[in-house]
Formats: structure tokens, sequence, C-alpha cells
């Protein structure tokens, strides 16, 4: 973390996006570099989870199918 609080304040970041596994521990350091980064105003996203392309439905855990339906948008 000391390392991204250095960089974020070296150069001129636009954007952070945040990869982190769909875990709790994912959900929670996903969160811990969201507050890291607000004094920099800086947009902090995070890549989609859910169903995978040509994923079964049959097959994919209840909570998957939440995130995906949470993360839905107007097409």
């Amino acid at each position: 973390m000391k390392e991204l609080s250095a960089l974020l304040s070296k150069q001129e970041i636009r954007e952070v996006i945040l990869a982190t596994n769909p875990t709790v521990e994912g959900e929670a350091t996903a969160y811990y570099i969201s507050e890291l980064v607000k004094p920099w105003s800086i947009k902090v996203t995070r890549i989609a989870h859910g169903v995978p392309l040509g994923g079964e439905l049959e097959y994919i855990d209840c909570g998957t199918l939440a995130r995906a339906f949470s993360g839905r948008e107007v097409v």
C-alpha cells in the first residue's frame, strides 16, 4: 500500500481499476484500497463479476448470480 500511495502522489492518475476476488477477503481489500485512494479524488471502479459468457445457469452459485443481478445494466 505504501507503493500505491507513493504512485498516487507522484503521477497524474485518473482511475484505479480494482480486480479482486469476489470473496470476503477480496471485498475487504477493494474497500481498503478505495478508502486509501479517496484523498486524491480519483475514480475507483471494479471489474464486473457475475455469470461468465457461455456459462450454464444451473452451475452458477447463488452469490455469483446475486452479484450479476446487482450489476446489471440497461441495454
